[in-house]
């Protein structure tokens, strides 16, 4: 069996309604969540992509997941095209037949598009850095039927975590359990890369019986404690580089933070640096948005906006005088109006800000509109999250906020959730 990037097919299950990531995935799939002005999961893709993957299945499930991914990626032509990848990648999608979890979505997968390869099972809202040559050598050096990637962490709250001998064979494996039961601090990280005799496996009365009883099959809950269970040869693969699991807006904006300052390898530079000692960007390469963009250039070198990197902006962006950016990331067709404050934040596309704003360390949802004027100015902080087409108006305090799709605030103080 060939163990090479090219003939490694990739399986993306991507599932549920990430509840924790609400309401940014209240209508979107958290796959497809920006970040960094691109979608969570083209980073990923990109990642593998660059390395010679070629076959990548989503594992979609239910119509908020197909739609927001197969509108955006569809077969991978124009992602290709993009990112100038030849020969172009192929994305398939699984046939509309519902699963009971990630491991159940992947043996969907592997059958209806009869995958007699290996295949590296990949979480919809983590982004990595994995050198793919030196996993698929550790495999075949091992022969076990999965290598599981993982990672040390601080806190091992929220995480599976393993427990390996000094061969890096897994004899344990604990699915999120309290930090003073945790077997060790390496975390699995979701990325997991098993051997084509998987398909079979899969087809175990046991695990049948474990599909019947628990209507699940999960690969940290249950396909990977089987197999170590049932004596399978299971190995840890730690990460050395960067890995993100998106799965709440603090691990969200801490992943951005990382983004801008260069410590994700995998996606450590944007298109429309300014300068080559700054980590400043502004993008934007058809006429239109170069005159807005290099109007923004003319405002910095004025002293009329003052940017503190690391700063991304999008393409076609209006920034008016007496802004202050800094360590943020500003999407395409946003407007911010005179004098608003921005730090620590991500703003997605098509936001509209007025004027003497304040947001600190929080997430704006895409199409939303922040009403502010220099009477009454509009403060967000907090982790405050602001889905899409929200309308908030002059003069509101959110705090730690959470306010669902399309709703429209008054004048006033929000904190906890609003639906």
């Amino acid at each position: 069996m060939e163990y090479t990037p090219k003939t490694l097919k990739v399986i993306i299950p991507v599932g549920g309604q990430a509840k924790r990531l609400m309401p940014l995935t209240a209508e979107t799939s958290k796959a497809c969540v920006r970040l960094a002005n691109r979608p969570i999961i083209e980073i990923a893709i990109q990642t593998l992509a660059k390395q010679g993957v070629k076959y990548f299945v989503f594992g979609v499930k239910g119509y908020q997941n197909y739609k927001s991914l197969f509108d955006y990626f569809q077969e991978g032509i124009g992602y290709s095209a993009k990112y100038e990848i030849k020969p172009r990648i192929h994305i398939k999608y699984q046939p509309n037949e519902d699963d009971c979890g990630s491991a159940d979505s992947a043996r969907i997968a592997m059958e209806y598009y009869n995958l007699l390869d290996p295949f590296f099972g990949v979480q919809g809202d983590n982004i990595f850095d994995i050198d793919l040559e030196s996993l698929l050598r550790f495999h075949r050096k091992k022969k076990g039927i999965a290598a599981i990637c993982l990672k040390k962490v601080e806190n091992v709250e929220g995480y599976g975590v393993a427990e390996i001998d000094e061969d890096g064979r897994i004899h344990r494996f604990v699915e999120k359990p309290r930090k003073e039961e945790a077997p060790s601090n390496l975390a699995n990280t979701g990325l997991y890369l098993f051997s084509p005799e998987i398909r079979e496996i899969m087809k175990d009365t046991e695990i049948n019986k474990m599909v019947c009883e628990n209507g699940r099959l999960d690969f940290g809950y249950d396909l990977i404690p089987y197999l170590i269970r049932s004596g399978q040869k299971v190995y840890g693969y730690e990460i050395k580089k960067g890995w993100y699991d998106l799965g709440t807006p603090e691990r969200y904006l801490d992943a951005l933070y990382d983004i801008l300052r260069g410590r994700v390898e995998c996606i450590c530079a944007f298109q429309g640096r300014v300068s080559p000692d700054r980590r400043l960007w502004i993008q934007g390469e058809s006429p239109e948005s170069i005159i807005r963009r290099e109007r923004i250039v003319r405002m910095i070198q004025n002293g009329k906006i003052d940017l503190e990197e690391p700063v991304l902006i999008g393409r076609h962006c209006q920034i008016e005088e007496g802004v202050r950016i800094s360590n943020s990331c500003i999407d395409n067709f946003t407007k911010i109006g005179k004098d608003t404050v921005i730090e620590d934040s991500a703003v997605m596309d098509r936001v509209h800000i007025g004027d003497c704003a304040a947001i600190h360390k929080s997430i704006v949802g895409r199409h939303a509109v922040v009403e502010s004027t220099s009477t009454k100015s509009t403060r967000i902080s907090a982790v405050s999250v602001i889905g899409d087409d929200v309308r908030i108006a002059a003069g509101s305090i959110l705090k730690g906020a959470k306010i669902w799709p399309h709703l429209s605030l008054t004048e006033g103080s929000y904190e906890g959730e609003y639906h």
